[in-house]
C-alpha cells in the first residue's frame, strides 16, 4: 500500500514538473486573417429551389468574437429561412497548422453539424465539407469574396460528384458597427 502510494506520489510530482517546463502555445500568424470575421453581422441571401426545398429568402445575424487565448472565432448565429425555419447555431472558426488548413464546425438547432476545412486566396474563402443526405454523401463548398472590410458576398454549392457544382443558396453579409 505505502509503495504504491509512494509510486502514484512521483508519477503526480513527474507530470506536475514536466507541464510546468512545458510553454503555453501561441496563436500562429495565420489566425489573425480570422479577424475580418469577428464581429456583429447581418446576411441575406436566396435559396434556391432544389432538394433542400422550394426556394426562398433566407436571413441571419452572427455575433462572432475571439475566444479567450486567440485560436477561435465563435460565432453565435440566429437565422430565419423559408426552406427550414428559424433556428440559431454556434461555429468555432479556426487553424489546423498540420495540414494547413482553417477549420470551421459548427452545430445548430436544426441537429446538424458542419465540420469543413478552409483556404484563403487573395480575398476569397472557400470551404468544403462532405455532407450526409439520407444514404447519399455530397460535397458542399461555402465561397466568400470579401467586398470590403465590412461587408462580403458568399454563395453555397453542393455536388454529388465533386466534378458539376449546383448552387443552392447566394447572397451578401454586411457588418455592422
Amino acid at each position: 500500500m505505502k509503495r504504491s502510494f509512494l509510486i502514484l506520489l512521483m508519477v503526480l510530482a513527474a507530470s506536475i514538473l514536466a507541464s510546468a517546463q512545458m510553454p503555453m502555445p501561441k496563436p500562429g500568424p495565420e489566425l489573425r486573417k480570422l479577424d475580418f470575421f469577428a464581429g456583429n453581422w447581418t446576411c441575406t441571401g436566396d435559396m434556391k429551389p432544389g432538394p433542400m426545398g422550394p426556394g426562398g429568402k433566407m436571413t441571419m445575424s452572427e455575433d462572432s468574437k475571439w475566444m479567450d487565448g486567440g485560436f477561435y472565432v465563435v460565432v453565435n448565429s440566429k437565422y430565419d429561412s423559408a426552406n427550414v425555419g428559424g433556428g440559431m447555431g454556434i461555429s468555432f472558426i479556426g487553424y489546423d497548422p498540420d495540414e494547413k488548413k482553417y477549420t470551421y464546425d459548427e452545430f445548430n438547432s436544426s441537429g446538424e453539424r458542419v465540420h469543413a476545412k478552409g483556404t484563403l486566396d487573395a480575398d476569397n474563402w472557400t470551404w468544403t465539407s462532405d455532407m450526409k443526405m439520407g444514404p447519399q454523401t455530397a460535397t458542399g463548398r461555402f465561397s466568400e469574396k470579401i467586398l470590403s472590410p465590412t461587408s462580403y458576398a458568399f454563395k453555397f454549392e453542393m455536388s454529388a460528384d465533386g466534378a458539376s457544382w449546383n448552387l443552392v443558396m447566394d447572397g451578401k453579409c454586411t457588418k455592422g458597427k
